[in-house]
């Protein structure tokens, strides 16, 4: 089953980092920032951490990592 692209609106929604976020990813370093930010996201997102690198959606990455 295809998923449907995320829009800018649920980037910002359910892919900023907050504050309290932000202190906590600051702390990593190198491409861990990056890979503990999403990992963070999406388990606040979905209650669960992904199956696979495939359940993280490309936009998503790409946000969070700008």
């Amino acid at each position: 089953m295809a998923r449907t692209p995320l829009d800018l609106d649920e980037l910002v929604e359910h892919w900023t980092l907050l504050k309290d976020e932000q202190a906590l990813v600051s702390a990593k370093r190198g491409a861990t920032r990056l890979g503990f930010a999403v990992l963070l996201k999406f388990y606040t997102q979905y209650g669960r951490f992904p199956r696979n690198w495939a359940e993280l959606p490309g936009e998503a990455v790409e946000f969070v990592a700008r």
